[in-house]
This record gives C-alpha cells, sequence and structure tokens, in this order.
C-alpha cells in the first residue's frame, strides 16, 4: 500500500502552516448526516484533476460497538439503562475481588469473562433480580466505524474533507474548481460548508496585508506633506503608486503565473520605491518655479533635466533584482513573485512619471492657487 505526500507549498512556507492545502468543513448536527454529506463531497472532490490525496475526518476510524436498548422489552424485565451498563461494565472489564499475596507482593484479584468475539456479544447474559436474560433479548448490537475525531466550531459539528494540490496550480483556481463543485451538492437546512486550509490562511494574509499597504500610503503622504510643506503636492507624487501597480499586476498576467501572498508583499515594497521618481521631478519643479519661471516651462525644463537620473535609478534596481526572478537556491519560489512584482512596477512607474505625474502636477497645482493652497512648496532637502 503506498501513500503520496505532497511537500509543504510555496504558500505554506510564507504562511508557516503545516495544514493540508485545502481544506472543506461541513457544518451540521446531525453526526449521520454529516457523515453522508462529507462522503458525498469527497466523491465529488475526488473528480477534480487538480487535487490528490483526498480524505475524510472519518475514515480510519476505529471500530464500534453500539448496543440500543429496547426500553419496552427492558422494562419487562425492570432493567434500565444505567443498570445494563453497570452490568456490562462489571462482565467486560471486571470487578476487583480482594487481594492475594504472592511472593510478598499483594496482587489484585479481578473477576471478568473470558475474552470472545465481538460476534457474541448477544449471548451476554444479564440478570435482573432473580432473571436471567441474553442481551439480544433487549437490546440490538450494532456494529459501526467511529471517526477518529470528531471536531466542532462554535458548537457546532464539523466533518471534514482535506485535499493536496497538485504541482504548479494556483491555489486560487483550485479554490473557484472547489466552490463550483460544491455548488452541484444539495445542502439540507442548516448545513453549510467553507474552505479552510491555506485559503483560510490566504484570505486572513491578504487582509492584514491590505492593511499594510493602506498604512503605508498615510504614512509616504505624512511625511511628503510635511517635507513639501504642502497638503495637494503629496497628491501628485502619491499618483505614481496606481502607475507602478498595474505594471505589477501586468507582469504577472502576459508571463501567465499567478499573484500571490509574496507579490503583495512586493507591492507593498513598491509602495516605498516608485515615489521616489515623482519625489525628483516635482522637487525640481518646485525649485524651478521659485527662480520664477513660470509652470509650464518649469515642468517641460524638470522633466528634460531629470530624465536621465531617472531612468538610471530605476534602472540599477531592475537589473540588482533580475538575478532573483530566475530562482536560484532555496526558497527561490518566494524570492520571485515579490521580485518580479516590483520590477513590472519600476518599469511602468519609470516611463509614465515622465509623462503623467507633469500633467498630475499641472492640474493640482493650478487647483492649489485656485483655492489659496502655497503652490511651490518647499524643498525636501
Amino acid at each position: 500500500q503506498a501513500h503520496i505526500f505532497q511537500e509543504q507549498t510555496t504558500l505554506g512556507v510564507a504562511l508557516g502552516t503545516e495544514a493540508a492545502p485545502l481544506v472543506i468543513e461541513i457544518q451540521g448536527e446531525d453526526l449521520d448526516q454529516l457523515r453522508e454529506l462529507t462522503e458525498q463531497v469527497r466523491e465529488r472532490v475526488s473528480t477534480l484533476d487538480e487535487l490528490f490525496n483526498v480524505e475524510t475526518s472519518f475514515e480510519q476510524g476505529r471500530p464500534e460497538v453500539d448496543i440500543v436498548l429496547d426500553r419496552l422489552r427492558a422494562g419487562t424485565y425492570n432493567i434500565g439503562i444505567e443498570a445494563l451498563a453497570a452490568q456490562l461494565e462489571a462482565l467486560l472489564m471486571g470487578v476487583e475481588a480482594g487481594q492475594w499475596e504472592a511472593e510478598g507482593e499483594p496482587m489484585d484479584i479481578t473477576i471478568k469473562l473470558p475474552r470472545m468475539p465481538v460476534s457474541r456479544l448477544d449471548e451476554i447474559t444479564i440478570t435482573s433480580g432473580n432473571n436471567s436474560i441474553s442481551l439480544n433479548e433487549i437490546a440490538d448490537i450494532e456494529f459501526s466505524q467511529a471517526p477518529r475525531e470528531i471536531y466542532r466550531r462554535n458548537q457546532v459539528r464539523i466533518g471534514r474533507v482535506s485535499a493536496h494540490i497538485a504541482d504548479n496550480i494556483p491555489l486560487d483556481h483550485v479554490v473557484r474548481r472547489v466552490e463550483a463543485a460544491m455548488g452541484e451538492i444539495a445542502f439540507p437546512p442548516d448545513y453549510s460548508f467553507r474552505i479552510t486550509g491555506e485559503e483560510q490562511k490566504r484570505r486572513e494574509a491578504f487582509g492584514n496585508l491590505q492593511f499594510a499597504l493602506l498604512l503605508s500610503l498615510v504614512l509616504i503622504y505624512m511625511v511628503l506633506a510635511s517635507q513639501f510643506e504642502s497638503l495637494l503636492h503629496p497628491f501628485t507624487i502619491i499618483g505614481s503608486i496606481p502607475l507602478a501597480i498595474v505594471g505589477a499586476v501586468a507582469i504577472f498576467f502576459f508571463l501567465g503565473k499567478s499573484f500571490n501572498i509574496m507579490a503583495y508583499i512586493g507591492i507593498i515594497m513598491l509602495v516605498g520605491i516608485a515615489v521616489n521618481d515623482s519625489i525628483i521631478l516635482v522637487d525640481l519643479i518646485n525649485q524651478l518655479k521659485r527662480e520664477g519661471i513660470p509652470r509650464e516651462e518649469a515642468i517641460v525644463e524638470a522633466g528634460q533635466r531629470r530624465i536621465r537620473p531617472i531612468i538610471m535609478t530605476s534602472l540599477t534596481t531592475v537589473l540588482a533584482l533580475l538575478p532573483l526572478t530566475v530562482g536560484f537556491g532555496e526558497g527561490a519560489a518566494l524570492r520571485a513573485p515579490m521580485a518580479l512584482a516590483v520590477i513590472g512596477g519600476l518599469v511602468t512607474a519609470t516611463v509614465l512619471t515622465l509623462v503623467v505625474i507633469p500633467c498630475v502636477y499641472a492640474v493640482v497645482d493650478q487647483a492649489g492657487e485656485l483655492f489659496g493652497q502655497t503652490s511651490s512648496g518647499s524643498s525636501p532637502g
């Protein structure tokens, strides 16, 4: 019997999780209904080519014997559940009947029935007063497989279907396929499912990273506003960030690669890098305006004088990150998406900064004049 196990995925390494890459949780109260639904989900998910090693939390359970007391028949012999349980425990587990000494050591004496096959449990004799009854006369004996574990979430029972994902298959693509497959299963009222595992970690991580991205934008605006002594011109510089994000997303689209957690971290890094070109350009425009040069002429001259430093600054950063995209050594799969995001964003930000930012500056500066905002600002140096 062979078992195939997948090494921890890139996302698992990044998030520090050892859970199965994909886990489907089915919620409901009735254990038998939950077992049936979990098996239906396993059969349906097993048909997806992207998944393998599909298992449920109800598999490989230990054998279990259920003794179901017939209250009507047991009542005729005046036998209750507690009395039956006590007698079965005494017969099968034994009852201490004192001690005896062997070689100076006290030994417990336990009286119980000899070992017997499970199939002969119905032959056990139960006593009630002066009556002796076979167990099968007052109870039904059922054999089943108990689940390995019974999970609960918020006091509600859940069954789990776990699966591993084939190599080079994006997790978000698999999640969409699984959600489509789950839509074909009719869930009874009060029963539902949710996708967890690495998918849950991925959503939580993306939520945290979105907050980090928003916080970085706020911090950058605060620094720029204090340096330029203007509330409007920081928006001109921040305008280069959407240009960079477009390039970061586009490079993954053209290369056919998955946009993952590490790529998102690359975008957060890009937020702090992409504004450098705009700072260089806007700072010189402000300096030329303070020297008395009209706005339009200052914008043109600043673009001509700063085009080379802007291109060289971005080019050196791109060339430094290129080796990370090739994928040398251990952990290359983690570094490559981050480097690609930064490279793609810098390329578009550099090219479009020389075209879009001067236009944005002219609009913002004119708006500042209309609302009485100081337009020239001060140098960040």
